[in-house]
């Protein structure tokens, strides 16, 4: 009920404030292109389970939200947020491992290599250039 995203934005605009219908068929529509018999479908889903209410004002139905339906949903969610921390929280240790471990083998790095500019290395190549040299009078 829940997982359809036109109800989830109709529950987003009704948290702000009671709704008349006509404005959420509009608003709906418009932002999901879809028909004012089609919002209203929506709007009686969402009354039938409880999650919106109704109530006349003259011609015009208001709608507003029903902030007790989601007791259920915050106790349903409760066991899935443990389930979840649990995770998160293990994968919250591994990336801080391997970001701790990239740090150690930068600054290993940096210091490898300030070591190596201040001391010339055993298996640096020599200067293997050769001068000209001259012979009688001409450069080779």
């Amino acid at each position: 009920m829940l997982g359809d995203p036109v109800r989830r934005r109709i529950l987003e605009l009704l948290a702000a404030d009671e709704q008349p219908a006509g404005r959420i068929a509009e608003r709906i529509g418009g932002e999901f292109g879809i028909s004012q018999p089609a919002v209203s479908q929506h709007l009686r889903v969402l009354r039938d389970s409880g999650f919106a209410t109704v109530r006349a004002e003259g011609a015009r139905r208001l709608y507003a939200i029903e902030p007790t339906s989601f007791d259920g949903v915050e106790d349903w969610l409760a066991t899935l947020r443990g389930f979840w921390e649990q995770r998160l929280d293990a994968l919250g240790t591994e990336l801080a491992r391997g970001a701790s471990a990239r740090r150690r083998a930068a600054t290993d790095d940096a210091a490898a290599g300030s070591t190596a500019a201040t001391r010339p290395s055993a298996t640096a190549p020599r200067n293997t250039t050769t001068r000209p040299t001259t012979t009688k009078g001409r450069t080779t």
